[in-house]
Order: structure tokens, then sequence, then C-alpha cells
């Protein structure tokens, strides 16, 4: 039985570009190249029929090594909570009021793009920050 070694995570959303270039700017993620024969991904949706056009999107870690994000278009709105969340590593190895400063830190830089904090969970070593992406999809800064 062989292992799996690459996977995508998928997110169902109202608007798959601009959530696809905000979770570029939180994973410091690039939106791949364009298919071949196109130039810009305007140029791609344009080709398309007009109910496929912005249809969907996509991210990926420019080294290589980080799952492909990609976001497809849904009819329907988020109702209720995650039941899965992507987990951001910015307090890696860091414990107490350093891990505390880390994760503040990084919450700082995200609000601006569009997250919205919902709450500190700190029990005064171990912590993490849940938030929520620009549609309101959880996440946490750990």
């Amino acid at each position: 039985m062989s292992s799996i070694k690459q996977f995508q995570v998928t997110f169902d959303c109202a608007e798959p570009e601009r959530l696809a270039r905000f979770w570029c700017e939180v994973l410091g993620y690039v939106v791949p190249p364009p298919p071949e024969g196109f130039a810009t991904w305007d140029d791609f949706h344009r080709s398309l029929p007009p109910e496929d056009q912005g249809s969907w999107s996509a991210c990926i870690d420019p080294s290589g090594v980080g799952p492909r994000l990609y976001f497809q278009r849904v009819p329907e709105g988020k109702v209720v909570k995650n039941r899965l969340h992507l987990d951001v590593r910015v307090g890696t190895g860091l414990v107490g009021e350093e891990r505390l400063a880390a994760l503040e830190a990084e919450c700082t830089r995200l609000v601006p793009l569009g997250a919205v904090r919902v709450q500190l969970l700190y029990d005064g070593n171990d912590s993490c920050i849940v938030m929520q992406d620009i549609e309101g999809n959880e996440f946490c800064i750990d």
C-alpha cells in the first residue's frame, strides 16, 4: 500500500479569487501561473462560459512544500462552524509570554487584511488565537 504524499485543501466560498489572495497574504503563498496558452488568469477566465468565469481560484506554496489551496464558488453561504480548520503555525517552539507576543504580532498583521479576531485561548503557557478569514471560515494562529 502506498502512502499519500500530497494533498489539496479545498474551500467552498462566495468569492474564490478574493479568498485565494487573502490566503496568499496569510501564508506567503502565490497564485500559480495561468494555464498554458493564456497570458493572464483574466484571459483564461474570459475563455470560459459565463457561468464558469471566476468560479474557482487557487494558491500554492512557492517552495512546493505546503499543500495547494483551492477555492470553489458555491451558491450557499457559510452557516455553521467549520468541521475542519487551518492552524497557522507562528509560535512553534515558543511558550508563555514569548509565544503570546508572536501570536499577537501575527494577529495584528492579519486584521488589516480582513481577518477577524474571535478569541484568545491562553492558559499561562500554551496559547492560540481563533480567527476568521474574510468569508468567516475559522482558523487559528497557533
